[in-house]
């Protein structure tokens, strides 16, 4: 796990521990009837570790998918405290953070399969606004795996409540700063690199980013509870969004604007949707075989070692050699987890309304990996 370490800041790495932690747990949530009786008491023990960690926060969704079904899902807590509204893992809506990522990097390999993005063009053959930098050329393949050398936030910018009507305004935050590295040559984790991919997707599609990803990412896969965190929208189903309270308890975060970030951080969506998502990507049909494995191939900085991100996605192995795809994120209001392994045809998304939630975090999630090992994908005829 520790190649995985500095492709993350801290936040992310805890994350990262509790998602392998809760997916090792959460694998075998099948049909009881289908399963050993070691793994159903796998599942239940786990159960009771989330239920009791659910307790040190708001609302907590879960969702685990196995062979492209949602097999287990579960609320947890409150959407809203104040008005004690259950969180419903199908139909509540949380901000998902940078678990927009994998989304967007799917809509952009749509493209690519069509002809229309050349992951190794410059930048600016899409967006002849961004200026060209002394320091190298950026692509979008190298905007997508965070090693074209884009900064990320600075101090108090992830709390600006500031209106961007279009995806190329928002790009006036970072533009004209000089990169942080030259391009290709280090991984720096950035969401303002994929800020710079959307307006790529715009171009070469010719429509706008939002309405894009809407039709031809979450309508086709029956996502029909992800939409754009739109600070302005009415919107029964989303969860209010909290963080801890330096006297205990909970309080409301602060109003954001997310329109200088939907391709990055800017998307709500449910548990459940984000597992039938990730289920699209393990096999080909929603995109070609060619394009998933550019999703889950990691990328080499020059003159170093793989990174251990692809374009959307992290990508990892356990001392077991088993892979790992996964992304998380934190944000106001929340923090997500996403992962896939693919062997086992098996994803799991929990998603969290308060910031900076500790979770398992503390554990060592390597503790629980006997949980799996031994599960492999489901036999051709078990359906």
């Amino acid at each position: 796990m520790s190649v995985f370490r500095p492709a993350f800041t801290s936040a992310y790495w805890w994350v990262i521990r509790y998602i392998l932690l809760l997916f090792t747990a959460g694998l075998p949530a099948h049909a009881a009837e289908e399963l050993s009786p070691e793994l159903a008491e796998c599942i239940r023990q786990v159960r009771a570790m989330i239920a009791k960690d659910a307790a040190k926060v708001p609302g907590l969704a879960v969702a685990v998918a196995y062979d492209g079904k949602v097999v287990w899902s579960e609320g947890f807590g409150y959407a809203d405290v104040e008005t004690k509204k259950p969180v419903s893992p199908a139909t509540t809506r949380f901000r998902i953070a940078s678990i927009s990522k994998p989304l967007t990097a799917a809509g952009l390999m749509r493209l690519v399969e069509r002809g229309l993005v050349d992951l190794d063009a410059p930048v600016q053959q899409y967006v002849p606004d961004f200026p060209v930098k002394k320091e190298g050329v950026i692509t979008t393949r190298l905007l997508a795996g965070h090693l074209a050398g884009i900064r990320h936030y600075r101090l108090l910018e992830p709390f600006r409540n500031e209106s961007f009507a279009t995806v190329q305004a928002g790009l006036a935050i970072f533009k004209d700063d000089p990169l942080v590295s030259p391009p290709g040559a280090e991984f720096h984790y950035t969401t303002y690199g994929y800020s710079l991919i959307s307006a790529v997707m715009e171009s070469a599609a010719q429509r706008d980013f939002l309405d894009y990803m809407q039709t031809e990412v979450f309508a086709p896969l029956g996502m029909k509870h992800t939409r754009p965190d739109r600070a302005d929208a009415l919107d029964t189903e989303r969860t209010q969004f909290y963080k801890s309270s330096l006297l205990g308890g909970f309080r409301l975060e602060a109003p954001i604007d997310s329109s200088y970030k939907w391709a990055g951080g800017g998307f709500l969506s449910t548990a459940e949707d984000m597992v039938i998502f990730c289920s699209a990507l393990l096999q080909q049909g929603f995109l070609k075989d060619e394009s998933l494995a550019q999703l889950f191939t990691r990328q080499q900085p020059k003159g170093g070692k793989p990174s251990s991100y692809g374009i959307g996605w992290g990508v990892v192995k356990n001392r077991k050699g088993r892979t790992f795809y996964l992304h998380s994120g934190v944000q106001q209001g929340s923090t997500t987890l996403l992962l896939i392994r693919p062997e086992a045809k098996i994803a799991i998304a929990m998603l969290c309304n308060v910031s900076n939630a500790s979770l398992l975090g503390e554990k060592d999630p390597m503790l629980l990996a006997k949980c799996f090992d031994g599960l492999t994908a489901p036999s051709p005829d078990r359906k």
